[in-house]
């Protein structure tokens, strides 16, 4: 049976519950939640009674009715039974629709003797409605984290004969906890739904149906999610194509932190419908430590993704990788053994994983590349021609700016790093530019070199190529400077310079407005961007990525 998927409604009023229903049937869900805890108080309450008859009557899709307990994350806190004798008069009615399901809390059922009785006769009642029965959801949720007695209550909840289904919900602390997760309905022996909630939690959403999860619950907006975590429908089916995963699916994705708004899922799913390729591509995040600990988060990524790729249904076919993980990546692939590119060796950093299975499905190895480097060289190159003996200014002394530095003056130019802390680019500098040393037996003639200068000189800076590698510009990031440089640093350099920006949202920086008011070619930095991809799409599938889809997707979604 396919994984189905629901749209839970906060009800509030009949009206807008019932046309965010029939916006839910549009949209391609398979049946709603009616989360009732807000407007039905107990007993005596008729009109909250009344309004969720209505609900069921009328609603264009199955629904599932539920009156949360504020003790696990609803709005009801009346008496037990009353919450029954509602559930029970909307399902046995013969003369009324029932609704398709009702959920309990499995700590309300296992409470009361005489609850789990009015339970019994409410799911096992002999009327056919629309020639179904009401089904019990027995569930469980945690918005701290996992439980500790999470298998006694799993057990316990499997074991019931009234449940037809059970769910379990709990706050994912880290990317590991989806695996448990996503485990549960081979476990269970009934239909499960099994959700980790929060931004680590949504792997267990998209990939339900690869492991043979009975529903996720998708969002009609951003907004008007019932738990943390919840993707919106038009996301579900759309961007991760969620009806396309099946168990064979190979899983890809962006591992980092914080991953924001990634247009990586957008364009690899994209690539891979147009591809017919089985794979999915979804954010993996993985958290770096709070206090600044560089090996701390360096065994967080390496226990996590070491996990990801050996569990046996999980199926990673490949990652990108991005900020803080770039260099562990590096590290943990010379510390396994797994084949890592000279150029990601030389600069102790990488963005793309490519992991190797054997006809089994058993993880073989990985090897380790960067696609970044090559991909700024293009970008340049289509704009200034062949690189060598053309200096180039780079702002910043990061990571973009180390692979940057590395890539320009392997094919050949003269790199000048400026940054506001002289010493962290002399550093860039002097650890990037030993590996074009002069003396270096097998050095190419075509090699360029790789200096620094201070910050304050850099409106005096004299290129042909100016590029940010810093993120200031970027929607969110640092404001722009507004002393001479770095736009200053353009009135000494010579026609036609060449302004590019690594920034890509928003497309046009504020150095890139500056650039053109001066009449510069400009690169911005979608165009990096969709290159590396593209590269990325190429190592994983081996064929290339779909002519202009990438470009065009990402140019669309910034609004250029």
């Amino acid at each position: 049976m396919s994984t189905l998927v629901c749209v839970p409604i906060l009800v509030h009023e009949a009206h807008a519950a019932l046309a965010d229903a029939a916006a839910a049937r549009l949209g391609g869900a398979d049946l709603v939640e009616f989360r009732i805890d807000e407007c039905f108080s107990g007993e005596g309450d008729d009109a909250g009674e009344a309004l969720a008859r209505r609900l069921v009557a009328e609603s264009p899709l199955p629904c599932i009715v539920t009156c949360r307990t504020k003790q696990e994350g609803g709005g009801y806190d009346g008496d037990d039974m009353a919450r029954i004798a509602l559930y029970e008069s909307l399902c046995v009615r013969a003369d009324a629709p029932a609704p398709r399901y009702i959920d309990l809390e499995h700590a309300s059922y296992s409470r009361s003797a005489n609850l789990r009785q009015k339970v019994k006769l409410a799911v096992d009642h002999p009327e056919q409605i629309r020639d179904l029965r009401t089904s019990l959801i027995l569930s469980t949720h945690d918005f701290a984290g996992r439980p500790n007695d999470l298998l006694r209550r799993v057990t316990a909840m499997a074991s019931e004969p009234a449940a037809a289904v059970i769910k379990v919900a709990y706050r994912a602390r880290s990317l590991r906890d989806n695996l448990e997760l996503l485990d549960l309905p081979a476990q269970t022996g009934k239909p499960t739904i099994s959700l980790g909630m929060g931004e680590f939690g949504l792997a267990s959403r998209v990939l339900a149906p690869k492991f043979g999860g009975f529903l996720t619950f998708a969002s009609l907006r951003p907004q008007t999610t019932t738990a943390p975590g919840q993707p919106t429908l038009s996301d579900l089916l759309n961007l991760y194509r969620f009806r396309s995963i099946k168990p064979t699916t190979k899983v890809y994705g962006v591992v980092g932190w914080p991953l924001g708004h990634s247009l990586s899922p957008l364009v690899h799913n994209a690539g891979f419908q147009a591809a017919g390729h089985d794979g999915v591509y979804i954010p993996l995040p993985i958290a770096a430590d709070e206090g600044g600990d560089a090996e701390v988060s360096y065994l967080s990524f390496k226990a996590t993704l070491l996990e990801l790729l050996h569990h046996d249904r999980f199926d990673l076919a490949g990652c990108s990788v991005t900020i803080p993980h770039k260099q562990h990546l590096v590290r943990l692939a010379r510390e396994v053994g797994w084949a890592v590119s000279a150029a990601a060796l030389s600069v102790g950093a990488a963005n793309t994983l490519i992991a190797g299975r054997d006809a089994s499905g058993a993880f073989t190895g990985a090897s380790v590349i960067d696609t970044d480097g090559p991909a700024l060289v293009q970008c340049v190159q289509e704009a200034a021609g062949a690189l060598a003996g053309k200096r180039v200014a780079i702002l910043g002394a990061g990571g973009v700016a180390r692979t940057a530095a590395f890539a320009l003056a392997g094919a050949g130019a003269t790199v000048i790093v400026y940054a506001r802390s002289h010493s962290k680019s002399q550093t860039l500098a002097n650890e990037v530019g030993s590996l074009f040393r002069e003396d270096t037996p097998d050095r190419p003639r075509e090699w360029g070199k790789v200096v620094s200068a201070a910050w304050d000189s850099l409106p005096r800076a004299c290129c042909e190529v100016l590029i940010n590698c810093t993120p200031v510009g970027m929607a969110g990031g640092p404001a722009p400077d507004e002393s001479p440089a770095p736009l200053g640093a353009m009135s000494a350099c010579p026609d036609p310079l060449i302004v590019m920006d690594t920034v890509y949202n928003p497309l046009e920086t504020p150095l890139l407005k500056a650039a053109r008011a001066r009449g510069a070619k400009v690169i911005d930095g979608a165009a990096m961007f969709v290159r590396q991809a593209e590269a990325q799409f190429g190592a994983w599938l081996g064929k290339p990525a779909p002519a202009g889809l990438f470009d065009r997707l990402v140019r669309e979604r910034l609004g250029q």
